[in-house]
């Protein structure tokens, strides 16, 4: 059985002002002709299919997105095994879960084997297995969600506690008795063939320059210390920097795209693994994804440093950039510096600018005499909205323009 690995989709996100959704499916789309070119059995994600930010239009069309570029993986017998992740919303991925499972009842009882050529998504603890195409052995599956309460935490006494620490101590607990009880499960053959899919932090494991909108006080983390010993592969998500934990067959995939800063020298890949009757053959092997390159830019002189950038940065359309300038007023037009910065790099996703002069810039300071109460209005607007979307610029100045005629 040939396996993929990968986790962290976040489908839909964003970063700044800019709508990733393009990006992330062009990952998709490498990962499904990694399926196709390798001959995958199986596709793992291993939580975070969507972002937080997802609206329910957009998640609509993400999973036509899939229907369309996965329909002859699953239509040529292939299995997706996917769980929730911290980023996933609960209440959509249960009613996605419960209405997949109405269309095409299986997987509903512990260890039972499910049919190829379907996509899995496991809400909470679940143990699954699946069998080879040559009909000969089967592979089980535990697929553990992000520890929450609501998954995790079952009554009302055990979603009681006093505070952060106390919680993410249940939470821990709750997360190691789960997956004790499934290997303790009579249909659970320790002996048999065995993959663990978890969207956890793993104690050991280095969590790089972001922990993509959690902190550590808010994270959950497991020993594992057995993983290794107990499982032919253990397939992480959550932790956005591809890593093996000691074992090559215990790793974060890492995700599929870089998003934000803190990822920009990520290797984005997925990890191709084989499993046979008696376990893991050979070792993983990392199949590499590309990515969109994402940097910063610090501008000291605009003079000096616009044309240097539009030759260093020819193919920059793509690229996602935050914008660092600092500029001197009298010498330089922030406006004209903006509009030329953003001829270089048009999906900066971020951008603040400094004045340099010996003075600064004062918006207490005294007003241009020559000008109307009217055009000192739109022009500070204009400055100051220059970092907002068009769309909502150019509304909040059609609001400005209504109250101005109305004061004059």
């Amino acid at each position: 059985m040939r396996i993929l690995h990968t986790a962290d989709w976040h489908l839909n996100d964003r970063l700044g002002r800019i709508d990733r959704t393009d990006d992330l499916r062009k990952g998709v789309e490498r990962v499904a002709a990694h399926c196709r070119e390798q001959k995958v059995d199986v596709l793992v994600v291993a939580g975070d299919l969507f972002s937080e930010l997802a609206r329910p239009d957009a998640l609509r069309e993400t999973i036509r997105h899939w229907q369309d570029v996965f329909a002859d993986f699953l239509n040529g017998g292939g299995t997706i095994l996917t769980l929730t992740g911290n980023h996933d919303n609960e209440n959509f991925c249960q009613t996605l879960r419960h209405a997949m499972t109405l269309a095409a009842p299986a997987g509903r009882h512990p260890g039972e084997r499910v049919p190829p050529g379907r996509l899995y998504l496991a809400a909470e603890p679940t143990f699954l297995r699946l069998r080879d195409r040559t009909d000969t052995f089967d592979v089980q599956f535990v697929l553990m969600p992000f520890p929450t309460p609501t998954r995790y935490l079952k009554g009302e006494g055990g979603q009681k506690y006093g505070s952060p620490d106390e919680k993410n101590r249940l939470l821990t607990e709750a997360f190691n008795v789960a997956l004790k009880d499934i290997r303790k499960h009579p249909k659970f053959d320790t002996k048999a063939p065995a993959v663990l899919a978890a969207h956890i932090t793993v104690f050991g494991s280095e969590i790089g320059a972001s922990l993509f909108r959690l902190s550590e006080q808010e994270d959950i983390v497991v020993q594992g210390e057995q993983f290794h010993e107990q499982y032919d592969y253990v397939a992480l998500g959550h932790i956005h920097k591809p890593q093996f934990l000691a074992y090559p067959h215990v790793r974060y995939s890492g995700s599929i795209e870089r998003l934000d800063l803190g990822e920009q020298h990520n290797a984005l890949g997925a990890v191709l693994f084989e499993i046979g009757p008696k376990g893991r053959e050979g070792q993983p092997v990392v199949l590499p994804l590309g990515g969109t390159p994402i940097y910063e830019i610090t501008i000291a002189d605009p003079t000096e440093a616009i044309p240097r950038l539009r030759a260093e940065y020819p193919d920059a359309h793509n690229d996602l950039v935050n914008l660092h300038i600092h500029y001197t007023a009298g010498e330089h037009n922030l406006e004209e510096v903006l509009r030329d910065l953003e001829q270089i790099f048009p999906r900066w996703y971020a951008r603040d600018w400094k004045e340099t002069g010996a003075l600064g810039p004062s918006l207490a300071g005294e007003a241009d005499r020559t000008k109307s109460f009217a055009e000192t209005v739109r022009e500070f607007l204009n400055t100051e909205l220059m970092n907002h979307m068009d769309g909502d610029r150019d509304a909040l100045l059609a609001i400005a323009d209504e109250l101005i005629k109305d004061c004059e």
